[in-house]
């Protein structure tokens, strides 16, 4: 299939061309279409799926082609994209830039952080387009910098990480300001927990829904490795695997803010490049950091899960979680970095005891087997307690299994070897995709070393 069989007008397809983009993804498939003949739509896409475009294009081919309701005062703006972070707003609006070079259509992004003045200038001068991050454009609301009365296009994009961020009750303040008749909505989220399906019942018309990759699913060239290790020694172990290859480049997750900028002052002591990114740095610190990441100057970037959402890199090698994440869906936004366009890539994951029940989540949520493997020099003192099975593993009646043992056991490796590998398994396979199950605890489960603590090494 071409971008051609789509509908795309010609400038577009002119613009796509001179960007190198011959074959639309799945999810480009799919949307465009219904995007083009005017339908709502609820799209169930990742970041790296090609989803910007995917929503971008139908909406730029409506500016282009669809004449503007002639009206008295300034312009007001047509379409409005929501994106959660500042760096996802910046890409959308570079991207819609690029795929619209060939329109003169006028644009602002809009987000907190920096000064409201060029902002401020740009609206006045009128707009046909605005990506926006709710909080920034409820304080244009306030101040009446922005009349969202002629919004015909409204984009709600990576919707799940706006509802986990605390965006609703923002969005329902700018849902409030749009005009309800003739307006399309397009919709695209990870997942669609009730929150989203709620939202979407409230305010969009008959949505048509796409989905391009079920729920919870991860590129299938992704290497999952787990390193166990006593919680006061992964800093050194980071620093060992960083130090096997210095060259490659590596994102690596922290639990929060502090703990970033502590990771990333200890890796660039070692002498490694190194940069941290999180909502604590200004926008300025954030983007010359992703810049640097992107260009190679940096090798390792050391990242909070929200901070991370606007990194789009083609071909990264390697992603560490330093922290296991608290909510498993977020392992799946995090090693999504890695593995894209038919790349290899490594999902690493350094796991202490008091993180051995996320890890369980994880696995759980996946279905798939997780290679465990010991680091010579870095075992922990005591072996981590997974409680009453391998993480994910179906419980075992009345609790009774073998011991596991580095090497041997039900997580022999098929080769043998005595590197200490073995696998957290996944348990059979369901027809009902990767999520089944996922929440059903059996009953009288016993829990091996307690809940995870939140200040675990900080």
């Amino acid at each position: 299939m071409s971008f051609e069989s789509l509908g795309l007008a010609p400038f577009l397809l002119r613009a796509l061309s001179e960007q190198g983009y011959e074959t639309p993804t799945p999810i480009q498939q799919q949307a465009i279409p219904l995007a083009l003949a005017g339908h709502d739509l609820l799209a169930g896409a990742q970041t790296g799926t090609g989803k910007t475009a995917a929503f971008g294009l139908p909406l730029l081919q409506h500016l282009g082609t669809a004449p503007q309701a002639v009206g008295h005062g300034p312009r007001k703006p047509r379409a409005l994209v929501l994106t959660p972070t500042r760096e996802l707003a910046t890409q959308v609006h570079d991207s819609l830039r690029g795929y619209g070079k060939h329109l003169r259509i006028p644009s602002a992004v809009i987000y907190g952080g920096v000064g409201m003045g060029n902002q401020l200038d740009t609206l006045r001068r009128g707009v046909d387009l605005v990506i926006a991050c709710p909080g920034r454009l409820i304080d244009h609301i306030e101040r009446r910098s922005v009349d969202l009365s002629g919004i015909e296009i409204l984009v709600l994009d990576e919707a799940d990480r706006m509802l986990d961020m605390g965006f609703l009750p923002s969005i329902k303040r700018i849902l409030a300001k749009l005009p309800k008749q003739n307006r399309q909505t397009l919709l695209f989220s990870a997942t669609f927990p009730d929150s989203i399906k709620q939202l979407a019942m409230e305010f969009m018309r008959h949505p048509r829904e796409v989905q391009v990759t079920p729920q919870n699913t991860v590129a299938e060239k992704i290497a999952h490795r787990v390193h166990p290790v006593d919680g006061g020694r992964k800093r050194e172990l980071l620093l060992h695997l960083l130090a096997q290859d210095a060259r490659v480049q590596t994102l690596v997750f922290a639990r929060t803010k502090h703990g970033s900028d502590k990771l990333a002052t200890f890796i660039e002591k070692a002498g490694i490049q190194t940069a941290a990114i999180h909502g604590n740095k200004s926008q300025g610190q954030r983007m010359r950091a992703l810049s640097d990441f992107k260009a190679g100057k940096v090798k390792v970037l050391v990242a909070t899960d929200i901070a991370a959402r606007g990194i789009d890199i083609d071909q990264l090698p390697r992603v560490i979680n330093f922290d296991l994440p608290m909510v498993a869906e977020d392992y799946v936004h995090r090693i999504g970095r890695t593995g894209r366009n038919g790349s290899t890539g490594e999902a690493i994951s350094l796991v202490a005891q008091d993180e051995a029940k996320l890890l369980r989540a994880i696995v759980r949520m996946l279905n798939r087997d997780m290679d465990i493997r010991d680091v010579p020099g870095f075992e922990p003192q005591v072996p981590i307690r997974w409680g009453n099975s391998a993480p994910g593993k179906a419980e075992i009646p009345g609790g009774e299994r073998a011991p596991r043992k580095p090497g041997g056991g039900r997580g022999r490796r098929p080769h043998g070897g005595g590197d200490g590998q073995r696998h957290a398994h996944a348990g059979a396979k369901t027809h009902g995709g990767p999520r089944e199950g996922a929440r059903k605890p059996a009953d009288g489960r016993r829990r091996g070393g307690g809940g995870p603590r939140r200040d675990a090494q900080r």
